[in-house]
């Protein structure tokens, strides 16, 4: 798990992955000479802060988000959001601007709404500020901010160790609108032909889908995949033995809108642990749901 507290620890809102990025390619550079295959990284000013890697033959593609939710500071010390971050007065959010380190306290006005920091000093406006980082782990969980998507990151780089023939997308903006995948789609499917994907992602915790039971198999959130695909991810995780549980939701989304919507003739799935107290300083996800989620990514890596 020092592989996923370092990924929750490295600061990346949407629109500022480029830490996150610099990391990546850095423990990629360095690792990949002990996997199965080394992989083509495709990257640069064409692809912004996104990252591809190309493995043997590919016929799926796994796409991850790199970026998290977040503040931005605007004027008289107001805060906007960058996504949907949980709000409680009192959570410490840290940062850094043109004075230094800031770790401050998140205020909510309670009359207005209005989202606000307590510091002891103005932080200079457009500084973005993200969940101070405390991660926890037992023998049965890890908690911590963030895991929404660094685990899905996290995810994509253990498949990675044994993939023999396959993409990994690390993508940009997921949380705040997307606007990276459409790009990324369409290098993919008119470079290698691939137009069938896997969403790294974490879901939720709800009244049907529990922790402990599984990775999770989303048969429909606010988009629905097309269902002759889903089907054949269904089979091959039924025959493999790999525990997992099926998702049906109303809402959410994530780095599929942008497959769903785009030109190419995309299908894909959502395949992710649920996590709870999502979008919190204390997101929580079960050990068994992690080994379910690297397993059966692994099988369908190597099926579909």
């Amino acid at each position: 798990m020092q592989l996923l507290r370092t990924l929750c620890q490295i600061a990346a809102p949407a629109g500022n992955e480029a830490p996150l990025t610099e990391f990546l390619l850095n423990y990629i550079d360095q690792n990949q000479a002990s996997w199965r295959v080394q992989p083509q990284v495709v990257t640069g000013k064409e692809f912004q802060d996104c990252i591809i890697l190309i493995f043997g033959q590919p016929r799926t593609a796994i796409f991850a988000h790199l970026d998290s939710i977040g503040f931005t500071v605007r004027y008289g010390r107001q805060l906007v959001r960058i996504g949907g971050p949980d709000l409680q007065t009192g959570y410490r959010l840290v940062g850094r601007d043109s004075q230094g380190d800031i770790e401050c306290t998140l205020l909510i006005e309670e009359e207005t709404g209005e989202l606000g920091y307590e510091f002891t000093r103005d932080i200079d406006r457009g500084t973005e500020l993200t969940f101070k980082c405390d991660f926890r782990e037992t023998e049965s969980s890890v908690q911590s901010c963030y895991l929404d998507n660094r685990l899905g990151v996290w995810n994509a780089l253990r498949v990675a160790e044994t993939l023999e023939n396959g993409i990994i997308a690390f993508s940009c903006w997921e949380e705040h609108g997307g606007g990276s995948v459409a790009y990324l789609a369409k290098y993919i499917h008119e470079h290698y032909g691939v137009r069938q994907a896997l969403i790294s992602d974490i879901t939720w915790v709800t009244e049907g889908v529990h922790p402990g039971q599984g990775v999770a198999i989303s048969l429909r959130d606010s988009l629905i995949p097309r269902r002759a695909y889903v089907e054949r991810i269904r089979r091959v995780a039924e025959q493999s033995g790999v525990p997992f549980q099926l998702e049906v939701e109303g809402s959410g989304g994530s780095d599929a809108k942008e497959l769903q919507h785009g030109a190419q003739p995309w299908d894909w799935c959502f395949v992710g642990a649920p996590e709870d107290n999502v979008h919190s300083p204390d997101e929580i996800v079960d050990k068994r749901d992690i080994d379910s989620m690297v397993a059966l990514y692994q099988v369908l890596m190597r099926e579909l």
